[in-house]
């Protein structure tokens, strides 16, 4: 306790340009910094509480960590409530969409490695198996519902079961993947693709292994 008290040698305090204080005012400031840094210090005196090995001079507070909150994402029901997805009338242009198409075929060749002459044709048909095909031109080229054949656009929209695709003629036709086949042609390759194949979202189609079984003709 009295090295607590202890005066700075006069040369030290010389060197550093300090003032020798008299003992009694050191030792008053001691003790009222002491209080000041020891919370518990009011239940005993610091001569007490410095003969303990440890001395606690402040209190540390942990942070609490904030659980965050994940974002709920909207549900299907308020996704149509809110008609996010709803291609209005004056949307429905053949014309605007040509770009998309465009950007698309850019897109296959770029997933096959480019498009050559010698390309397996099945290669071709793999890659559009796991692509993406908003943007693409398809024709529905056989569906046990005859209405259905023929009819050929760009795909705008693919749900796990339907594709929504706009026609030369400013229409929107709403054509369902299950029993249709949908022709799609690029750089002189033509591939019919089975809609049965395709009945899962474009997300969940692109990591899926497909299995090369051949499939019932309609």
């Amino acid at each position: 306790m009295e090295d607590v008290y202890k005066r700075l040698p006069a040369e030290e305090a010389r060197d550093l340009g300090l003032e020798i204080q008299s003992f009694k005012k050191s030792q008053a400031f001691v003790n009222a910094f002491l209080r000041r840094s020891m919370p518990d210090l009011r239940k005993t005196t610091p001569e007490e509480c410095l003969e303990r090995k440890a001395v606690v001079l402040g209190r540390i507070r942990k942070k609490k960590q904030r659980k965050r909150s994940k974002s709920k994402g909207l549900t299907a029901k308020e996704r149509r409530d809110m008609k996010l997805f709803e291609i209005k009338p004056e949307q429905q242009k053949y014309s605007m969409f040509l770009p998309l198409h465009d950007l698309w075929k850019q897109y296959i060749r770029d997933l096959c490695n480019g498009l050559r002459p010698d390309t397996h044709p099945q290669m071709v048909q793999s890659k559009l198996l796991k692509a993406d095909l908003h943007g693409a031109l398809v024709m529905v080229y056989k569906s046990k519902c005859p209405s259905y054949v023929g009819i050929t656009g760009i795909i705008l929209q693919e749900t796990k079961h339907i594709f929504k695709i706009i026609t030369e003629e400013d229409k929107l036709k709403v054509i369902p993947k299950l029993n249709c086949v949908f022709r799609v042609e690029i750089d002189g390759f033509i591939t019919n693709i089975y809609g049965s194949k395709l009945q899962m979202r474009a997300s969940e189609r692109s990591a899926k292994k497909f299995k090369t079984k051949g499939s019932l003709d309609l």
